[in-house]
């Protein structure tokens, strides 16, 4: 799988398995089938009720703890604790630190101070690296302005049809790696004709061609799915590249 990197110095894996909406013996399942079938980067949140499966899945998948990269979120109601927050996300996922913690979403008046919090917890190392979620460039501007660390990620909703351009470039160009959920869409993303026809060119589907988009924009994709042919499908995209000029037709989607 390819990597990207982070501004902390480490990699992350360019294509991760997302857990929202999976829950239960479902949620260990499907997380079991993702690592059998090749990911290595787990995303989850203290809000999708789920953190306790994915990390007995991890440890029953007998891999190293150093070959996995795994993501969970500080929901809002928890910005007055984060250090209890986070110590609480370990103790469900049964580990000692993860590799990145997001702030899942922005408030106004809370981001300066709380980010100063998330330095710390990367600072006592059970954070690798520390990031946002739903963030604008305005945001992202105010945080930059008064952190000593930039976040290495800023996690949004990004498919052809939802995606704000101004937004991603600026993380670029600030060296931010732009996670996209959701990325297959809502609705029917899927049938456009023209992802269709294009997945018929390369001999793919349309949920593949998405994927390969996003990882050509060196955006890292976090499809979710709870059905194993699925999660092996999703991730057969290491094997072609769209050409430039089909780029820029997805792209003006």
């Amino acid at each position: 799988m390819e990597k990207f990197p982070l501004n902390t110095g480490a990699n992350i894996p360019s294509l991760g398995f997302g857990t929202w909406q999976l829950h239960g013996e479902g949620c260990y399942q499907a997380v079991r089938w993702a690592l059998e079938t090749g990911y290595r980067h787990l995303d989850t949140a203290r809000i999708y009720g789920n953190e306790e499966q994915v990390g007995r899945a991890v440890k029953d998948s007998g891999l190293k703890r150093a070959d996995i990269f795994i993501t969970t979120k500080l929901w809002p109601s928890d910005f007055w604790q984060p250090a209890r927050a986070l110590k609480a996300s370990l103790a469900r996922l049964g580990l000692d630190y993860v590799d990145l913690y997001l702030i899942h979403w922005p408030r106004w008046s809370a981001e300066v101070k709380l980010w100063r919090d998330l330095e710390e917890l990367r600072h006592q190392g059970l954070a690798k690296a520390i990031g946002v979620s739903n963030f604008s460039q305005e945001l992202l501007t105010k945080l930059i302005d008064s952190a000593a660390t930039k976040p290495a990620v800023n996690q949004i909703e990004l498919t052809p049809y939802h995606w704000d351009k101004p937004l991603t470039d600026f993380c670029q160009e600030q060296g931010i790696v732009v996670e996209a959920y959701s990325p297959l869409g809502r609705g029917n993303i899927l049938k456009d004709p023209v992802l269709t026809r294009l997945a018929n060119k390369y001999a793919k589907t349309p949920a593949q061609l998405l994927l390969r988009w996003n990882l050509q924009h060196t955006f890292v994709p976090l499809p979710k799915s709870g059905h194993q042919d699925r999660i092996k499908q999703n991730f057969d995209v290491f094997d072609f590249q769209i050409d430039p000029a089909d780029m820029s037709l997805v792209d003006s989607l």
